[in-house]
């Protein structure tokens, strides 16, 4: 039984600390992906010296307004690495607006457009920003993960639909998280993957602590309750949607 992690910076965390605790458990897929162009080798870096481990490259909607045509030609050369598996962590942020809304979405729309000429998925950030995130991604051609999903069934399912993958973070056991469970409750299971967004968002009972990948589990015990599954079935469901989702294969244990 293998559990993954589709989301964990790495970048910030002690990566052999945590991936050892993380593999005693029985996590054997990690993501890790860059938020801007400082840190996007070191994540090339964690994934070569880790066969079960890869990355993505690109700009968090945070540091968009740093996408710069020389900054993102840098991203686009690094995007050839075999180990990078996806784009991102790109998106739209309009709870913070640290970049502005026009430069957030003109830097995504240059990322898709990075994606699909790599035939690589995006892994996207949508914060208060749902209705433009659904008119950019259902016009763009573009797959990928939805990560640390927060909103709507309706919403999911548009993304569903146009090829995204939903990704759960530790967000959905928060006590206030009722209806996001009824989401990951309701959604098809083969397009459902987990994450931990290491070192933030730790699940329940870890709340105030930094997270890690080991955490991952209480998401996968999480869903195995409310599909009424038991948690190898999850393991399995979600270890096998990872693979599929960054065609990727686990390596041999």
């Amino acid at each position: 039984m293998f559990f993954t992690d589709s989301h964990c910076h790495l970048t910030m965390a002690d990566a052999n600390v945590v991936l050892t605790r993380a593999r005693d458990r029985g996590v054997r897929g990690f993501v890790v992906p860059a938020t801007k162009l400082d840190d996007a080798q070191q994540s090339i870096d964690i994934a070569n010296a880790n066969d079960d481990v890869w990355c993505a490259v690109g700009f968090h909607p945070h540091e968009a307004k740093d996408c710069d045509d020389a900054a993102f030609a840098a991203i686009e050369r690094l995007a050839s690495n075999e180990r990078v598996v996806a784009i991102g962590e790109c998106g739209l942020d309009y709870h913070y607006m640290h970049s502005p809304r026009d430069v957030q979405r003109a830097v995504l729309e240059r990322h898709i457009e990075l994606a699909k000429r790599l035939d690589k998925p995006v892994i996207i950030h949508n914060r208060e920003s749902t209705d433009d995130m659904v008119e950019i991604l259902s016009r763009s051609g573009a797959r990928g993960v939805l990560h640390s999903y927060t909103e709507s069934l309706d919403v999911a399912k548009k993304f569903i639909d146009i090829g995204y993958y939903i990704s759960f973070s530790g967000i959905v056991t928060f006590r206030s998280a009722d209806s996001l469970r009824e989401v990951a409750r309701a959604l098809p299971h083969d397009r459902v993957l987990i994450e931990t967004d290491t070192p933030y968002l730790a699940p329940v009972p870890f709340r105030g602590k930094d997270n890690e990948p080991a955490f991952v589990i209480k998401i996968a015990e999480l869903l195995a309750s409310l599909w009424s599954k038991p948690i190898d079935d999850v393991a399995a469901t979600t270890t096998a949607n990872f693979e599929s989702a960054f065609t990727v294969k686990l390596p041999p244990r």
